[in-house]
């Protein structure tokens, strides 16, 4: 099961993460998520947990706890929103139109072309 875990210190790396989950654990995974420019802790991360158990076991007992001075947030991490996928899928699509506009542009013409040659 996957978690989130939010309102880290930004001094946490993802060793820390993985260590404090481990008492409740097997911790499959853990990282923290960081900025891509300046790989800088973004104040949030993801704790994979082998089994769903230990996982409830971990949220129960480190959700509100405090941590390097933060009290953190635990819980069951959930897909993102959809809104989160869609700016991603916007800027594809307008990198799709893009392209499109140039393909009719040049189809376009050669149709015309076609058209009155024919007529």
């Amino acid at each position: 099961m996957n978690i989130y875990v939010g309102n880290l210190s930004w001094n946490l790396k993802d060793q820390d993460l993985s260590n404090l989950f481990a008492s409740h654990g097997e911790v499959v995974s853990a990282k923290i998520v960081t900025d891509k420019f300046t790989n800088r802790s973004k104040g949030f991360g993801f704790v994979e947990m082998a089994n769903d158990e230990q996982a409830q076991a971990a949220i129960a007992a480190l959700n509100g706890t405090e941590v390097d001075g933060r009290g953190i947030v635990v819980n069951e991490s959930r897909p993102k929103p959809e809104g989160g996928g869609g700016g991603g899928f916007k800027k594809r699509s307008f990198g799709n139109g893009g392209g499109g506009g140039g393909y009719k542009g040049g189809g376009g013409g050669g149709y015309k072309g076609g058209g009155g040659g024919g007529g």
